[in-house]
């Protein structure tokens, strides 16, 4: 007997029209949010063509039509802009394929939402950079994803996840969870509580730039860690920048700062010693300049000085967020071990004292970096 999850597969497959017989289809990938396939068609000759195949959660993305209006804009988008730059499409932006009845997604008599894409061949998608250079080119892709999208009208998209970045929001959430302490757990976490409570200045950096117009609103990606960019497999180049479930309104520094709380520091999100927790410069220089070789002249004068504030805020932000689950009893994240929010927390938090510590430099090493894009 089939289960529920087979049906669906088999029922989302049997709405496209592919072009060569079905070999099978197999879970595919490191996901944890979407249910993603690797389908196999097998042409009479030759190798077989391979696609992906993905059932939005429903659960996570509660606007799943919309996640999908926007995917289509932004995918048209990217399209016709890598035409017109004389590159490839087929491998430089994700290419939607359309239902036997011509929509850009499936909804199957669930009520569940399904797209196909193409499989971009010859290359890989890696869980961690190992090396600076890796780091630099995931940084380069995510920085051509803001020049392509440059005169995208961000303002046009739908918010898939409302007042996601909103780090005013996220510190008033974080002041309900305190006064409720439903779990009676703030007396223990002190000393994390009064963390944010001298931050909370910082909170309003961002958003208040956005509504002075000092910061411009953004295409942005909201998940810009590597595994998100398809590299290369000869040249190590990122060529795709994949997972667009969260493309959004928002800001540049936004998907600037979460690489860089990500991916500029050795040490596991749940470090419980938080010695090995570091800001590293090298890392965070070498993702600057690749960052800024993508983007081109897109970004604004503006948005390069407020880039080390990106970094600050979205690791101030990512902490704020594992305290308040923890104060909530761990309802959001999901955790392995009692206290592992806890542990999250702390790590971000040493990150975000890290960056106030070296904030002059992280300053100076994105000036330097823009007035040597500028000058090329």
């Amino acid at each position: 007997m089939r289960t529920q999850a087979e049906a669906q597969l088999r029922e989302a497959l049997e709405a496209y029209d592919f072009p060569h017989p079905l070999a099978g289809a197999v879970r595919y990938g490191h996901g944890h949010i979407n249910d993603t396939f690797c389908v196999l068609t097998q042409p009479r000759e030759g190798d077989c063509v391979r696609y992906i195949l993905q059932r939005i959660n429903g659960s996570v993305f509660p606007n799943p039509v919309g996640l999908m209006e926007n995917m289509v804009a932004v995918t048209g988008f990217l399209r016709e802009k890598v035409t017109s730059l004389g590159g490839d499409p087929s491998r430089e932006t994700l290419q939607l394929l359309p239902t036997k009845q011509g929509a850009s997604w499936y909804t199957d008599t669930q009520g569940e939402v399904w797209r196909l894409t193409d499989f971009v061949e010859g290359t890989d998608c890696l869980q961690s950079a190992g090396t600076p250079a890796l780091f630099a080119a995931s940084a380069r892709a995510f920085g051509r994803f803001q020049r392509l999208l440059g005169d995208f009208p961000a303002e046009t998209l739908h918010e898939v996840i409302p007042r996601f970045h909103d780090t005013e929001n996220r510190f008033r959430l974080f002041l309900e969870a305190v006064r409720q302490d439903s779990m009676g757990r703030a007396p223990e976490v002190r000393r994390e509580i009064d963390f944010v409570l001298a931050r909370q200045a910082d909170c309003s950096v961002a958003v208040e730039a956005l509504r002075q117009g000092v910061l411009p609103l953004r295409v942005t990606h909201n998940d810009t860690k590597l595994n998100n960019v398809l590299l290369d497999r000869s040249t190590r180049e990122g060529i795709c920048v994949i997972d667009l479930d969260t493309v959004m309104p928002g800001l540049s520094i936004y998907d600037f700062g979460d690489s860089i709380r990500f991916g500029a520091n050795h040490a596991a999100e749940d470090e419980k010693d938080l010695s090995l927790v570091n800001l590293d410069l090298d890392l965070y220089e070498a993702y600057t300049q690749g960052f800024l070789t993508g983007a081109g002249n897109v970004l604004t004068p503006e948005e390069i000085r407020y880039l080390p504030w990106g970094a600050r805020l979205m690791t101030l932000e990512c902490g704020i967020r594992f305290l308040t689950d923890y104060l909530q009893g761990d309802t959001y994240f999901k955790t392995q071990y009692p206290g592992q929010n806890l542990d999250r927390c702390r790590t971000q938090f040493k990150l975000v004292s890290q960056m106030e510590e070296h904030f002059s430099q992280m300053e100076d090493i994105a000036l330097t970096r823009g007035a040597r894009r500028d000058s090329i």
